[in-house]
């Protein structure tokens, strides 16, 4: 039955319709509004990619329509980002524009088994510091992914980025690199300061057209998109082997990974910028897999919840999903209308986009909170952001969450320990309480603690202090109890919570200290039995 209702909730249903409803005048302007910002930036993520502009398109036309109607927020807008672009180039270099299709597949039909496993509350367990060293490490990369196009340079450098990076630093043909690098750096003061006269402008769309009008009116020989489709593919499934799919395996799950954690904090932040606002976490891992499920279909590239694009999105007033709709159907118009325009961009305009936007990842606020905590946040934020950047982005999440679990257990080791108390004078009965975890982390500080106890007949344990209990930690007790019996002591245990009695009689407490007329709610009645136990002895 809590199966059947889960599954039933990933589902579409009327609720959609009636939001649909109620705000289809503004939806439609928001899209329209969130179509224009999305053009530039699914372009610019296309070609940082490597498989091109138009896969940039046709990844955030399908997957903006597919993950509007599946996903689990109303606001979130679906498409090709910063942070999926860092792990597919390398993937792109390793194995070819040809794998891109299956590997959204794969990690399209990863995020669905994900959300019937109920995973979508896992980004709660991501430590802040973690989610801003990969972000701020994420900024980094897309800066030094955007030097080659900015020198109007290739180089092949085997996807690792930082070399690429440096190497068209070293193998750009100077002077002549200094026009393309000119390009890039007049669109980004462009969209700078289009940007500080209105947010709310579409800056960087208009900054891309006069670069690119300049560039044709005066012929500059720089590096373009190059021709584009002007309709959509059709939908076909791609090539697929045992071989080419146990290779791309560990990608595919790097790419689920990804689009899983940034679609849920883009939901998450899109929630909390409008009053009631809510979302379905395990819907949107949902309508994430179903997105790149169909994106893959088309020929596109993974996609993902993209921050920006939602942020517009929900400024502009969209409150329902068809505003997503819209957006897309905007993007279908470009691929239809305007693909020879598109053509004739620079490639160095859009690095000069995506430096932008690279700037802005960088989460100045949060370093200076995160400069004001603790020690070990610090070293969380640094080690993330720097594995992310000279390593892979997934072993930097899995080392900055270790590192941050580490140190959770260890403050809950520190404020865990056996306290003496003293509800009666007589000395034949001892009181220990135990607070704090009784968790693997601490469980054999505690039985060294209470198994030093002499010319004792009566011990009753405390447990009601006790908030966090792991099996190590009940079967210690257990052991406890045990030891404490061998020696001649008569236990009793006194407040366990009701969320361990289960743990604790599967580990064995129970039986150990005697049965269930040694345990009490509350040490008054304890006390009592210890003092009858004395007076008969």
């Amino acid at each position: 039955m809590k199966l059947r209702k889960h599954l039933l909730s990933l589902l579409p249903n009327i609720t959609d319709i009636r939001e649909i409803r109620q705000h289809w005048k503004t939806d439609i302007l928001a899209g329209i509004t969130t179509g224009i910002v999305a053009l530039p930036l699914a372009l610019a993520f296309g070609v940082a990619s490597g498989v091109g502009a138009a896969a940039g398109l046709i990844t955030a036309i399908v997957a903006g329509i597919v993950g509007a109607i599946f996903g689990g927020s109303r606001f979130q807008v679906s498409g090709p980002t910063g942070a999926m672009v860092v792990i597919l180039a390398p993937l792109v270099a390793a194995y070819g524009i040809g794998v891109v299709p299956l590997l959204s597949l794969m990690a399209g039909v990863l995020l669905i088994v994900g959300a019937v496993l109920g995973l979508g509350q896992v980004v709660s367990l991501i430590p802040w510091p973690v989610i801003e060293g990969f972000t701020l490490g994420i900024a980094f990369i897309l800066i030094f992914q955007q030097i080659p196009n900015a020198l109007g340079v290739e180089v092949q450098a085997g996807g690792n980025t930082l070399l690429a990076g440096f190497a068209a630093i070293r193998e750009a043909s100077y002077p002549q690199a200094f026009l393309p690098l000119a390009v890039a750096l007049i669109t980004a003061l462009l969209i700078y300061f289009l940007d500080k006269i209105s947010p709310q402008f579409p800056g960087s769309l208009v900054a891309l057209a006069i670069v690119t009008a300049v560039a044709v009116v005066a012929k500059l020989p720089v590096p373009t998109i190059g021709e584009i489709p002007n309709s959509l593919p059709a939908p076909h499934l791609p090539p697929i082997s045992a071989e080419v799919v146990t290779a791309l395996l560990p990608g595919a799950i790097s790419v689920a990974l990804l689009a899983g954690i940034e679609s849920l904090l883009s939901a998450r932040v899109a929630a909390g910028m409008v009053p009631g606002g809510t979302y379905n976490p395990d819907r949107e891992l949902l309508g994430q897999g179903a997105a790149n499920c169909a994106v893959g279909l088309f020929g596109g590239m993974p996609a993902t919840g993209a921050i920006v694009r939602t942020a517009v999105n929900v400024r502009a007033e969209g409150r329902s999903r068809l505003s997503p709709v819209i957006h897309s159907l905007v993007l279908v118009g470009v691929v239809y209308g305007a693909a020879q325009i598109v053509s004739v961009i620079p490639l160095s305009a859009l690095a000069g986009v995506l430096f932008v936007t690279a700037g802005r990842m960088i989460p100045v606020h949060s370093i200076r909170q995160i400069s004001r905590s603790t020690r070990t946040d610090i070293l969380v934020f640094v080690l993330t952001a720097l594995i992310t950047v000279v390593f892979d982005l997934i072993w930097a999440i899995l080392i900055g969450v270790t590192i941050a679990t580490i140190s959770i257990m260890r403050g809950l080791a520190r404020q865990s320990g056996v306290r003496k108390e003293y509800p009666t004078k007589n000395p034949r009965i001892r009181t220990l309480r135990i607070d704090g975890a009784m968790f693997f982390g601490v469980a054999d500080r505690i039985e060294e603690e209470i198994i030093r106890l002499d010319d004792v007949w009566v011990v009753i344990l405390r447990l009601s202090h006790v908030g966090v209990m792991d099996a190590t930690g009940a079967k210690t007790l257990a052991d406890i109890v045990t030891t404490l019996r061998e020696a001649d002591n008569h236990v009793l245990v006194v407040g366990l919570r009701t969320a361990h009695e289960e743990l604790t009689e599967s580990m064995g407490l129970t039986a150990a200290a005697g049965g269930k007329e040694n345990f009490f709610d509350n040490i008054d009645d304890a006390v009592t039995a210890a003092e009858k136990f004395c007076s008969a002895k």
